[in-house]
């Protein structure tokens, strides 16, 4: 009996996680490759100019990660709270 509940659970999580979680995924990755893709053109400028400041590639990933995810978070917001609700809304059928 517990063997059909926990497989019951795993069908019933794995059919609600796809949906709402990997859009979310990847609007992060989005957020990942233009730090990364600012992380190299700065690099590419310290290298011509021959900079040799630590800070000056942390800044700017870190204004370009804020600002995407400023941009994208009340629709990963939404996206996790309606995965979120579509989980708790299952609870009931799950109890056999």
């Amino acid at each position: 009996m517990q063997n059909g509940y926990v497989e019951s659970f795993t069908r019933a999580h794995a059919q609600q996680r796809g949906p709402a979680l990997i859009p979310a995924g990847g609007k992060l990755g989005v957020t990942s490759l233009a730090t990364l893709a600012v992380g190299l053109l700065v690099s590419v400028f310290q290298v011509a100019t021959q900079i040799q400041e630590i800070t000056l590639s942390h800044v700017p990933k870190i204004i370009v990660a804020m600002v995407l995810l400023i941009a994208t978070g009340p629709w990963m917001i939404a996206r996790l709270t309606s995965f979120a609700r579509s989980l708790y809304l299952l609870i009931p059928t799950l109890g056999g």
